[in-house]
């Protein structure tokens, strides 16, 4: 099936985590303004949209994902106003700009929850997932996320309210469809100021089970991807379908199977984020990669979806440590293997993103006092292994290696002060490595990271075939090696990515004939060959003649 051609297949989004990413106004935060000021760099980079982290109104328990008013800014990122000129020159340079939504859960600062506290008759009671039980016993056994019990006891009520992750946010109830029609209309305030699109954060949590069923392997199976969601999903899909947007869903616990009927043909997003390549939560240090696993994951998805529906390629978000430091080695070859990574995923069939620091290949953090971590969860992390036994060191090492803000520490736009980032001391700390790794040091390098991305855009960008192209795996089996075609009509590619710090011995099978023309490499420029050695974290792009 040849796949529909549309603005977002062929368009390479960049992510940005606002706190993070530049400050305007000297006060250690990243903001919109901060944003405004770079479009020119993310014009030359050449993306096509912004994936805008939270900026709502929020207390900023969850870095903003516990949003306490859906229609304001939260005041130390700017001003409604600012955010409507961004918009506006976004739109003069190219730049879509689409939103994150965090809509399975509100901050418990939000108005509706301060009512629904306030009685169990309050008309808002029911916006929310309230339940029996007593101070001594929870409703049930289910588990938070974010670790601990996933229920609140309200000592006024002498009710639980639910909470997937933290307790400050506590989770909507879809079962309400007047809270839902609050949501949709929230959602269409937003899409007639003219933004382009959503980011569905948590969406497919917003389905409970009966409280009677208990968690199985998976400890968050009684909410996530509950049957029945499909019914909240529709109605959703409702609402986005009377405008010309691009919709994105976060959808752990959704596979490969089962992606079709998210982002199909009749599926409830054009795209969704899946986790199966990468460890979301994950609480213990990684070992050596295993190529093999991770190929299984990426490709099962390829195939899965190949003239079905859409991937969102991703190696990097605001969730996750840097690729380079959990994918790569950081140690030897680290601009290499940045590449390397880089083009593994770049050339799959599905929409790139980039997360901002990607780019120039930003690394993890080494935390030196758990003081200086920010994320809640990574607090957690590090009571919960000093209680089980591990000294305050062990502790540290394990959660620094794990941690969100490994990829939140502020881009490194200069080896100035601070980065380049802002000229106060920032809220989050700038890893030392700004001096050398930094965009002012590689915008004018063409062997740089920088520039090795830039290419990447401008060859997907004339070249159809990377976009709209069928997937084709060769040496599934390759312990070292991920091969795979990009087919369409008579245009074929190939890549040959070597995801080690050995060289790798190959041989590619009969079905990949001879004149391969190379497009791209992060190593020296050599003819193809269907037998030979690869360095270590050499990768090459061909186009056939």
């Amino acid at each position: 099936m040849v796949q529909t051609k549309t603005w977002w297949k062929e368009a390479v989004g960049y992510q940005i985590y606002p706190a993070s990413f530049k400050d305007s106004n000297a006060d250690g935060l990243g903001d919109i303004n901060g944003i405004r000021e770079k479009l020119p760099y993310l014009s030359s980079l050449g993306i096509d949209f912004i994936w805008l982290n939270p900026i709502y109104s929020s207390p900023f328990i969850d870095n903003g994902y516990d949003i306490s008013h859906y229609q304001k800014i939260f005041e130390k990122f700017g001003t409604m106003s600012d955010f409507d000129q961004l918009l506006k020159e976004a739109h003069q340079q190219g730049i879509k700009i689409i939103m994150d939504l965090v809509i399975n859960h509100t901050s418990d600062q939000h108005e509706w929850f301060i009512e629904s506290k306030k009685s169990r008759n309050n008309p808002y009671r029911d916006y929310y997932i309230w339940t029996d039980g007593t101070p001594e016993k929870t409703p049930n056994e289910w588990q938070s996320i974010f670790g601990g019990s996933a229920w609140e006891y309200d000592e006024k009520t002498k009710q639980y309210f639910l909470h997937i992750f933290a307790k400050e946010q506590p989770d909507l109830n879809w079962e309400n469809s007047k809270l839902k029609n609050e949501l949709f209309s929230m959602i269409r305030w937003w899409l007639d100021k003219g933004i382009d699109g959503f980011r569905l954060d948590a969406i497919s949590h917003v389905k409970k089970a009966a409280y009677s069923v208990k968690a199985t392997e998976q400890p968050f199976s009684p909410f996530q991807n509950v049957s029945g969601i499909e019914e909240h999903l529709n109605e959703l899909k409702t609402v986005f379908d009377a405008y010309n947007i691009l919709t994105i869903g976060e959808a752990s616990g959704v596979s490969a199977k089962e992606g079709p009927t998210w982002v199909g043909k009749e599926g409830y997003f054009d795209m969704i984020f899946e986790f199966e390549h990468l460890s979301l939560w994950k609480q213990e240090k990684e070992g050596k990669l295993d190529v093999i696993k991770l190929k299984k994951a990426l490709s099962a998805w390829q195939t899965a979806l190949d003239g079905k529906g859409w991937n969102a390629l991703y190696m990097e978000n605001h969730d996750v440590p840097r690729s380079v430091s959990v994918f790569g080695n950081t140690s030897n070859y680290w601009q290499r293997s940045t590449k390397a990574i880089a083009m593994m995923y770049f050339f799959l069939q599905g929409t790139p993103f980039i997360y901002q620091g990607q780019e120039i290949g930003m690394t993890n953090m080494s935390f030196t006092t758990i003081d200086a971590i920010d994320a809640i969860d990574s607090k957690r992390l590090y009571t919960q292994l000093i209680k089980e036994g591990k000294s305050p060191a062990e502790a540290l090492n394990i959660v620094s290696t794990t941690t969100r803000d490994n990829s939140r520490t502020p881009m490194q736009w200069s080896s100035e002060q601070f980065a380049g980032f802002s000229s106060k001391h920032p809220w989050l700390g700038i890893n030392p490595n700004y001096l050398f790794i930094n965009v002012k040091q590689q915008e004018n390098d063409p062997t740089s990271i920088l520039a090795f991305y830039k290419e990447m855009i401008r060859i997907r960008r004339t070249k159809k075939g990377l976009v709209y192209g069928s997937f084709k795996e060769h040496l599934a089996k390759h312990p070292q090696l991920y091969v795979y075609e990009r087919i369409l009509n008579e245009k074929r590619y190939l890549v040959i990515v070597n995801l080690t710090k050995d060289k790798a011995t190959y041989s590619l099978p009969a079905a990949v004939e001879a004149n391969w023309q190379l497009l791209l490499t992060n190593y020296q420029k050599r003819p193809f060959k269907k037998q030979g050695i690869l360095e270590p974290y050499e990768a090459q792009l061909f186009e056939r003649v």
